[in-house]
Parts: structure tokens; sequence; C-alpha cells
């Protein structure tokens, strides 16, 4: 088998692999969603096939040098991932998870503030911010412009920082669940998470939901650091515009169908 064809293969792999993580993730919570809260995404079905395509284009566009960084690893020895656990200490498993985190944070949160400048916002994180208001399945509707500012940052950081591979499975399995909960319309995580010391730097769906109502604020993914730091933190969101707005839907949905119903 060429090279070039084995690159192609593993890419295509990859893209297969966030894909079908994405509509696993996405899809148990959303399911999750129904039981916790009938009805919150009554009314929202054209938003999620929105979603679901943007986020099935995004996961070709992560795939790929997900893909090529894999080959290389496998077969040309890229990258600082390692298998052997005895090859650093292992106080620095734990380590090498948080400056993965940290790492990815940094740029996620630094080019998500560049995404809502009017020109990159209007050419591109638009179609994020098109779902009013997001879902479980929003995680990764992302224009290919900003997919591919997400796409690139992993694969980067493993030329960069040794990590062992069972803990960059970790690392991605973070960045799965906290891009689908923080999109979700509630709080899935303790309240402790949220509402105690450890919420003033854990960023999850109460946060987040914060940037969605007002835009200009509240731009990590993991951390508050960040929008600490810069003064762009502005505090908890909550989700009682969006659960109004739910039930005003479903309202108006048992109306439509009880007039179909007398017309019939």
């Amino acid at each position: 088998m060429s090279i070039a064809l084995a690159i192609v293969l593993s890419a295509a792999a990859m893209t297969m692999i966030v894909g079908v993580r994405y509509l696993i993730t996405s899809g148990a919570f959303a399911m999750a969603t129904r039981f916790r809260h009938p009805g919150l995404y009554a009314g929202l079905d054209p938003q999620i096939r929105r979603e679901i395509w943007w986020s099935l284009a995004s996961a070709a566009i992560y795939g790929v040098p997900a893909g090529v960084v894999a080959w290389g690893w496998q077969n040309r020895g890229w990258t600082q991932i390692y298998t052997d656990v005895s090859a650093f200490p292992l106080w620095y498993l734990p380590v090498s998870v948080l400056l993965f985190l940290f790492a990815h944070d940094t740029w996620f949160y630094w080019t998500h503030r560049w995404m809502h400048r009017p020109k990159p916002f209007r050419v591109a994180h638009a179609v994020h911010h098109a779902s009013r208001p997001p879902t479980a399945w929003a995680a990764m509707a992302f224009h290919p412009i900003e997919a591919l500012t997400g796409a690139v940052v992993i694969p980067l950081l493993v030329f960069a920082i040794p990590i062992h591979v069972a803990a960059l499975g970790l690392v991605l399995t973070i960045m799965t669940v906290m891009g689908v909960t923080n999109h979700m319309g509630w709080e899935v995580f303790p309240r402790f998470m949220w509402r105690g010391p450890l919420g003033a730097w854990l960023i999850t769906a109460s946060h987040h939901q914060r940037h969605h109502e007002r835009y200009g604020c509240n731009y990590g993914l993991y951390f508050r650091f960040w929008d600490r730091l810069c003064r762009t933190d502005e505090g908890l969101g909550d989700f009682t515009r969006d659960q109004a707005r739910a039930a005003a839907r479903r309202e108006r949905g048992n109306a439509d169908r009880r007039d179909a119903g007398r017309a019939d």
C-alpha cells in the first residue's frame, strides 16, 4: 500500500470515528434531555437537522489532520505520544491532561474571541450562533473556517507536549462531553461544579448559556481563567427564558394539532 493511500485511509477512518462519536454522544445527551426536560427541544427539528449537518461536515475537517497525525505516530514515530506508562513518572499523567486542557482552553478562548469580531462572526461564527437556543446537537455545528481553527489544536499539541495515549483519550473524552453538555440547555453536572468554589473556575452549561445570551462574554471552553483575567466573565446565565420559549412552542404545537383535529 502506498504512503499516500495509507494516509488517506487513516484520515477517512478518523473522520468516521469523529462523526460516530459525535452522533453517539450528542444523541445520548439529547435523549437524556427528553427524559429530564420533556419538550425542551420541541419545535426545533429544522434547527437540529441543520446542527447535525454542520457537525458532520466539521467531523471531516477534524478527522483529516487527526488521521494524518495518527498515521505519522504509528508509522514514523511522529509526535510526543507514548504508550509505555513507565516512560514518565506517574504524577505526570494528570499533569499532562491538565496541560493539554489548559493549552486547548487558551487557544479556544482567543480564537473564539477573534470569531466575535464583526467580519469573522459574519463569515463563519454566525453559523454556530444560528442555534437559538443551542441543543445537544450543536456541539460541532461550525462553519468550516471555525472547524479548522478547532481541528488543528490537539494535533499540534501532541508534537509539543508528551502524553500517554490513554491520557490523550481522556482529553478527547472531556473535550467531547464538555462540548455537548455546554450546549444542551440545562445543567447535567452537580450543583457544586457550577455554583460552589469549584464552579468559579470551571465552565459548564450555565456559564456558556450566558455567552449565547449576550455574545460578547464568557468565551472559554473548560476554565474561566482567561475570562476572569481579561474581564470578559459575566457570570452564570439561567435557562428560564429558553424553558419559557420551549413551553410556548409546545403550546403552539398543541394548538396547531387541536386546530388540525377540528378541521378533520
